[in-house]
C-alpha cells in the first residue's frame, strides 16, 4: 500500500471515531443527510512534489478534501459547527498521524447553502486537508 493511502485511511479512521456524522469516503453525495450530519472524505490532489536527491525523496502537500453536510431546518448550524469543531479537535491531538505524515493541517472551510426543493437548506462546506508527507516514489 502506498504512503498515500496509508495516510488517506488513517485519517478516515480517525475521523470515524471522532466525529458525531456519519464518515464515508468517495461516495456520492445522498438525497438526504442523517440528523448527525455528513463527512465525505475526497482523495483531492498531490500537487508536484518538491524532490530532494541522495536518497531520492518526494515531498508532498498533498490536499485532501472534507466535503461536510448538515440538514434539518432548526439545528443544522449548530450542528454544523461541531462537526468542524471535532474535525479540528481529530487533528490537533496528533499532527503527525503517528509517524505517517510530517503534518497535517484544517483550512478555513469554503461554506454554502444548497438549497432543497420544499425544505430546509443544507449547511455545506469543504475543508481542504493539507498532509505534508515525503516517500521515495513519485506515485505516492
Amino acid at each position: 500500500m502506498t504512503r498515500l493511502e496509508t495516510i488517506i485511511r488513517e485519517v478516515e479512521a480517525r475521523l470515524k471515531v471522532g466525529l458525531d456524522a456519519d464518515v464515508k469516503r468517495g461516495v456520492s453525495i445522498p438525497s438526504r443527510i442523517g440528523n448527525s450530519g455528513l463527512v465525505i472524505i475526497r482523495d483531492g490532489d498531490p500537487g508536484d512534489p518538491d524532490v530532494t536527491l541522495s536518497p531520492l525523496t518526494y515531498h508532498f502537500d498533498h490536499a485532501l478534501e472534507l466535503e461536510i453536510f448538515a440538514d434539518g431546518a432548526s439545528d443544522r448550524f449548530t450542528r454544523f459547527d461541531v462537526i468542524k469543531e471535532q474535525i479540528s479537535t481529530v487533528f490537533a491531538a496528533d499532527r503527525a498521524l503517528g509517524g505517517l505524515c510530517d503534518w497535517i493541517e484544517a483550512e478555513a472551510p469554503r461554506q454554502e447553502d444548497l438549497p432543497v426543493e420544499g425544505g430546509a437548506t443544507i449547511k455545506a462546506a469543504i475543508i481542504d486537508v493539507v498532509v505534508q508527507y515525503a516517500t521515495a516514489d513519485s506515485v505516492g
